[in-house]
């Protein structure tokens, strides 16, 4: 074939990640206008990561296209010059389009639009002979980005944002309904009134509404009348409390003996419930004991409450308690973490396994513990009443749950209540709750069929066409509205289920997607739907219908659903896209709890879409080892799935641009300086055996540290983006020892490229990425070969090339006294040590403690050893007169003079040990690296600010003149 003439992109060779994971890590705080809000989705890419990497992916860097328009040319010095200025402007484009505030921002995205569009027109010229030109090279029509795993969203979202044609596609019917009401709906139905007869009563109707604006108001007016519809049906059983207030600011329950004019009515915003057994004591069996992880209701300083359980012979009561909780309120009945727990009766311990056996039996119960309403000044806290226990108990079912009797998957990785009888989906709700939701999704169907009535009195044509069909008459409009009504129900039972626990800081109901999973709950907050607050219906609504205001208004989008493996594109599409990663989350079968709810709600609406009971599962590209019996049968359905999608793609991409493809780490696959994991592994040779070859890799910090499974699990902690174009026809095949020789030759220049700013257009690679990060450069030899041939001629795996890829991180020529410095600091930090192990330690790497200890870097007396502290360093420290001076000693140095001196302080170290400079820049990486991998944030920050500080260490070096010894301290 001809060979395309395709500049390197932008993304080849850099980009501006400081600015790129601020913007990342800042938006996961946002929550109005994101279109996370519109409905959940796990692992997520942020917008701004997204926008960045599709923007870099399309954009030529200014040096690699001087070289393809002028083959054969030398550059002059200006032109180095002009491709760093323009590179600069790039980089200061991404770094105003990835703010939050520029995401609507028409003229920041006009630049972006502008800058992609020229960098086609410039690609079409260059291959403007080329045989295909007129089908790949059309400089009036850009080709379509497309998103084979688009999930969530956010890439085909992000690319219609910036002017192309987003195609999203996806074997998930959940996240192909999202992708429709992000790119596809509203840019349908953009520019037009709301329909609602108030609306056009109010004569709003004549005003502009740009973009999804009138469809936006349509969705809360019509979500309003869902509300009150459901009050009117529902209403009593959710009633207000009747309280009164004490003198001194408390309040109970109203009695009979209240005079009415001292009664008060209080919405309820949450009932607190325990899950119950009988107990195990046999004195005790008849009663019902709770199961409470916590007896703490508020724990907001000054608003303390907790409720207090009071035994009365074999019965027992709860009250609420105003203060701070005393130490055993924090545990309830808890021992430990699991199902252990006490009597509350006798205090008999109750295990798991009785638990667990009382549950299957469906012998489990709830019992009211409090009840939250809101005051006139925040959450009032009150016993169980009554008349609140009677109402909950009310609720009749009938057949309302059989449609959502569909079995939960027995995934023990993330699945957990079904040990505990929770089976079905059907299960996870109270009868209220189960009633309430039935009425909700009711209630869907009957909105529908008015907004039909009131668009066609609007003047929309009643052309029955539907929105499946592409409809944009009065049916179509209905049923669009109706999808985001049904996004609002299902955003109503993920925070309206016994899996939804109370939170005592912000005092809310806290949905049951905390986690990727769905876990047994022992405690658990039924919100009020009908209230005002986090969990009702009105909160649901304006979720469902802020994002739309926030939407690209440019029409282009398509969602459908297929799978990766085998879909077919007409033409060549751009390609980035997110796929599942390896083992971490069970998508298809988490995803079953909204799919319930959205095909009772939307199955007129989209028939082709919710045709299964279930989510299809056997297809979806996850390593689920309960579904395919063994770890290995699991990791070869994914290598085999995984490596035709890539195959795919290699053929349908452009091949005029790289591919970009994201892959999420677990915090457990990055340990050390080794980057590693079965997963990463696997997708790594699904990538390379598809016929990609990697011409870049970039870690991205996208994820909060303290979202609630960032908490000491394996949170997706980082994601790296693979820029991937398809393997030369004569790649060819080269032997192990000329692949190391490979990674010698070019890794060291890498790596100082990767650490090293580029006259302020290129910010370092942050020290903790490293070992993500060198993986671009050594993937990129090793995918450029058909093979790298082993000593018996046997291909190398892919796991063997990131051990000899981490291998050149880990290795380093620092001095042997440095090595024993930083290998102790590893297993010790600053602690003291056995004189013996250092001994030990110190011969491995060439030198003594005797030696080391007259280096000036560590302690050692009484046979124990320490390494002195920055501050320790003496002040008067001649650098001319040390005889034995270790990179170690010259870093630390330099840190002590850069906290008493700043930037004047550290260059005269650094002018000082010249010779040393690049040494000890590494080794302040390398430390950086071992203190956030360990948690020492206060060491981590003294190497940080060196680290990011070099730059100007350097500068200020260089331009002071030489100084005499007697002025360096």
């Amino acid at each position: 074939p001809v060979r395309v003439i395709s500049p390197k992109k932008l993304i080849e060779v850099a980009l501006p990640l400081d600015a790129i994971n601020a913007a990342a890590a800042r938006e996961k705080s946002i929550r109005h206008g994101h279109p996370s809000t519109l409905h959940l989705w796990w692992a997520r890419r942020p917008l701004a990561a997204a926008r960045a990497v599709i923007f870099g992916q399309l954009v030529h860097d200014p040096e690699d296209l001087w070289r393809c328009q002028h083959p054969g040319e030398e550059p002059v010095p200006q032109h180095k010059t002009a491709w760093t200025k323009a590179r600069t402007r790039l980089f200061q484009l991404i770094e105003e389009l990835v703010q939050w505030e520029n995401t609507t921002n028409e003229e920041v995205l006009g630049r972006a639009r502008e800058a992609i569009r020229e960098s086609w027109r410039q690609t079409c010229a260059l291959n403007r002979d080329h045989p295909r030109a007129a089908e790949l090279f059309d400089p009036e029509r850009m080709p379509g980005l497309h998103d084979p795993f688009a999930g969530g969203g956010a890439i085909p979202l992000e690319a219609q944002r910036l002017g192309l044609e987003a195609h999203a596609s996806d074997l998930n019917p959940v996240a192909v309904l999202i992708n429709k009401a992000m790119i596809e709906i509203p840019p349908r139905f953009a520019g037009r009134p709301p329909v609602h007869p108030d609306a056009r009563a109010e004569g709003l109707g004549t005003r502009p509404w740009p973009g999804a604006q009138g469809l936006a108001e349509d969705v809360r007016r019509y979500g309003q009348w869902m509300r009150d519809e459901a009050a009117r049906r529902i209403g009593p059983l959710y009633p207000p409390v009747r309280v009164v207030r004490a003198r001194d600011g408390s309040w109970r329950h109203a009695t009979a003996a209240d005079a009415p004019g001292a009664v008060e009515e209080l919405t309820v915003i949450a009932w607190l419930w325990a899950r119950t057994v009988k107990s195990p004591n046999p004195a005790f069996a008849h009663v019902d004991v709770p199961l409470a992880s916590t007896f703490v209701l508020s724990s907001k300083p000054g608003k303390e409450a907790w409720v207090q359980p009071v035994v009365t012979g074999d019965r027992y009561e709860f009250t609420v308690r105003q203060g701070p909780p005393p130490p055993e309120a924090e545990a309830g009945t808890k021992l430990a973490r699991g199902a252990n727990f006490k009597c509350l009766m006798s205090g008999v311990a109750i295990p798991p396994d009785y638990i667990k056996s009382e549950a299957l039996a469906q012998r489990m119960g709830a019992r009211l513990m409090a009840i939250v309403a809101e005051g006139p000044r925040g959450r009032v806290y009150l016993a169980p009443h009554e008349e609140h226990l009677a109402a909950a108990q009310s609720a009749d079912v009938g057949d309302r749950a059989e449609a959502i009797h569909v079995k939960l998957a027995n995934d023990p990785r993330a699945i957990w209540c079904v040990l505990y009888g929770l089976t079905h989906y059907d299960h996870l709700f109270t009868p209220r709750q189960l009633v309430a939701l039935t009425t909700f999704s009711d209630l869907v169907g009957e909105a529908r069929a008015r907004i039909r009535r009131d668009a066609a009195a609007a003047g929309r044509p009643d052309d029955d066409v539907p929105l499946e069909a592409a409809g944009t008459g009065a049916r179509a409009y209905a049923e669009a509205v109706g999808v985001y009504l049904a996004m609002a129900v299902d955003r109503l039972a993920m925070t309206g289920n016994t899996l939804v626990r109370w939170n005592g800081v912000g005092e809310k109901a806290q949905h049951c997607f905390g986690r990727q999973a769905l876990p047994m709950l022992w405690d658990f907050a039924e919100a009020n739907f009908l209230a005002d607050a986090t969990g009702s219906i009105s909160a649901a609504v304006f979720y469902a219908a802020d994002p739309l205001l926030w939407l690209p208004r440019s029409d282009g989008g398509y969602a459908q659903q297929s799978d990766a493996q085998s879909q077919n594109l007409s033409s060549s599409k751009f390609i980035s896209t997110d796929p599942p990663y390896y083992d971490n989350i069970g998508y298809a079968d988490l995803s079953d709890f909204f799919y319930v709810w959205l095909r009772r709600a939307l199955r007129t609406t989209y028939p082709n879409l919710f045709t299964t009971i279930a989510v299809p599962k056997n297809e979806e590209l996850v390593a689920t080892r309960y579904r395919h019996g063994t770890e290995d049968a699991a990791e070869q359905f994914f290598l085999d799935g995984m490596r035709l999608a890539m195959g795919r793609l290699s053929s349908i991409a452009h091949p005029a641009v790289p591919v970009t493809i994201y892959y999420a780490f677990k915090q457990s696959d990055t340990s050390g300086d080794l980057t590693n994991s079965t997963g990463w592994e696997t997708f790594l040779t699904a990538v390379l055996s598809s016929g990609f070859a990697l011409t870049g890799t970039w870690p991205m910090r996208t994820e909060m540290k303290t979202r609630q499974i960032a908490m000491g699990t394996n949170a997706l902690a980082s994601s790296i983006v693979l820029v991937c174009r398809p393997r030369s026809a004569e790649a060819g095949t080269i032997s192990r020892r000329q692949f190391v020789r490979l990674l010698n030759e070019t890794l060291p220049a890498a790596l100082d490229a990767m650490t090293r700013a580029d006259e302020g257009a290129h910010s370092p690679v942050a020290p903790v990425d490293l070992s993500q990060a060198i993986i671009g450069p050594g993937m990129a030899l090793f995918s450029r070969y058909d093979a790298v041939l082993e000593a018996d001629g046997t291909p190398m795996s892919v796991k063997t090339a990131l051990q000899l890829i981490n291998r050149f991180l880990a290795e380093d020529d620092f001095d042997a006294d440095t090595q024993f410095c930083l290998a102790w600091f590893e297993q010790h930090g600053w602690e003291e040590a056995r004189f013996g192990d250092a001994d030990t330690l110190a011969r491995s790497k060439g030198t003594a403690v005797d030696g080391v200890k007259a280096a000036g870097v560590i302690a050692a007396a009484g046979g124990r050893v320490r390494l002195l502290r920055w501050r320790e360093y003496p002040a008067d420290w001649n650098p001319a007169a040390d005889a034995r001076l270790p990179v170690w000693e010259a870093l630390h140095q330099l840190i002590r003079a850069y906290h008493a001196g700043g930037d004047a302080g550290a260059a005269r170290v650094l002018a000082a040990t010249a010779a040393k400079a690049e040494a000890m820049r590494q080794l302040a990486y390398r430390l950086y690296t071992v203190c956030e991998r360990e948690g020492r944030a206060e060491d981590a920050r003294a190497y940080n600010e060196v680290v990011t500080g070099w730059g100007g260490i350097e500068t200020s070096a260089a331009a002071a003149p030489a100084p005499r010894q007697a002025e360096l301290f």
